[in-house]
């Protein structure tokens, strides 16, 4: 069931079907035998980013001339969703970088581009995404981190929450308020490129505390971000000042839209691990003389959890498809987002029924994938705020 495995159900390419190949083997060769070993010692797994920087998986959708595999969103989607059925913090790793990619990508200078992508392609620079603030989560307009102009340089002064990938990445896209006064209130607010040391808690202006204690997505660090009085170049606000002041808002708007689709694949490949794990061994554990697939409670749990894999991953093909083609994709990310996360967590604990009191041991994976399918139904827009979005969206394209 996953997405190579639907290869002929989902239409791929021969390109395609060779690429999301090679992942599913360096998968099941490099990352499952040892995933679990890595999140119980919340360790980051150094070698399997080093294989993947050499697989070129960090320049994935950056485009061939800066360096990058130029691969189409559709190609990337289905390739998170096979790290992910490895080991979601693998898939974390990536998230944030592509995101930050496809923001200078799409809104950078070509001075921007070519200083950056090319470094980003082969994973020599890994990025981070800061929007979230302590009081500020959902309601990004109430963030209060302030970028003021002093000469040719901006002083921030704020603090950022949740940022993954906050420590070892060496460029952080960050939002800040440029303009308090702004009505309404997100014209004010400015991307800046804050290009850092990776690995250093301490530098001038910048604090980095001990990562955040988290309940799963182990391996993959969550920081906070404290600024206070750091000193970065106006060429370093994404788009150039003339044409990036007071843009942030809509740029990041628009990373965590191509963000949710990310999120969407992410649980898909926890669901389709969870489910791959539980049909294996509801035919290899027996009860009452014979494998509890036999059993027709455990039939039905199997036909319903692949039934909503299936339908998760073509919502999250459909929003795919529509951002690739430049369509307006708000609407199908969100539904994508909301049903492929609410489906990983219920999956995740079908298949955890299904191993019986296993299903709660360390000794198996599924404890794993349980802990770690909540945190996609709070990143990219908690999915309550997917159902506002999902309303809002379908009363515009239904209004009387």
């Amino acid at each position: 069931m996953s997405a190579t495995a639907s290869a002929g159900m989902l239409d791929l390419t021969d390109e395609q079907q060779d690429i999301l190949a090679t992942i599913r083997q360096f998968v099941d060769r490099d990352v499952i035998p040892h995933a679990s070993r890595f999140d119980h010692d919340d360790e980051f797994p150094t070698e399997m980013v080093e294989t993947m920087k050499e697989m070129g998986l960090f320049g994935t959708t950056i485009p061939e001339e800066y360096g990058g595999l130029g691969l189409d969103l559709v190609t990337y989607v289905l390739i998170v969703e096979e790290l992910s059925r490895g080991w979601i913090s693998l898939s974390g790793v990536v998230n944030t970088h592509f995101i930050a990619s496809y923001m200078i990508k799409t809104f950078g200078t070509e001075e921007q581009k070519r200083e950056y992508l090319p470094r980003m392609a082969r994973g020599e620079i890994r990025s981070a995404f800061s929007m979230t603030e302590p009081h500020a989560g959902s309601d990004v307009q109430a963030i209060r981190t302030r970028a003021v102009p002093d000469g040719d340089e901006y002083v921030i002064d704020g603090q950022k929450m949740w940022v993954t990938n906050g420590l070892r990445a060496g460029l952080v896209m960050l939002l800040a308020v440029t303009d308090p006064s702004a009505d309404p209130r997100h014209r004010g607010m400015t991307t800046f490129i804050v290009e850092k040391e990776a690995g250093v808690a301490e530098l001038e202006g910048l604090t980095i505390p001990a990562p955040l204690k988290k309940l799963g997505y182990k391996g993959v660090e969550s920081t906070e971000l404290v600024f206070d009085g750091y000193r970065i170049d106006k060429g370093q606000i994404l788009g150039g000042e003339e044409a990036g002041l007071g843009q942030g808002f809509k740029q990041f708007m628009a990373g965590i839209e191509l963000g949710r689709v990310n999120i969407a694949a992410r649980g898909l490949g926890i669901a389709t691990s969870a489910f791959e794990h539980a049909i294996r061994y509801a035919q290899e554990r027996e009860a009452f003389g014979k494998p509890i697939s036999s059993h027709q409670s455990i039939q039905i749990k199997l036909a319903q959890m692949a039934t909503k894999i299936r339908a998760a991953r073509l919502l999250m093909l459909d929003a795919a498809r529509r951002k690739q083609a430049g369509e307006r994709a708000d609407l199908e990310a969100g539904m994508a987002k909301l049903y492929a996360t609410e489906i990983a967590e219920e999956v995740a604990l079908e298949a955890m029924r299904i191993y019986g009191g296993y299903g709660y041991s360390q000794e198996y994976p599924i404890e794993r994938l349980y802990r770690d399918a909540p945190v996609l139904i709070l990143g990219e827009g908690s999915n309550e705020i997917q159902h506002l979005i999902i309303a809002r969206r379908l009363l515009e394209r239904y209004a009387i």
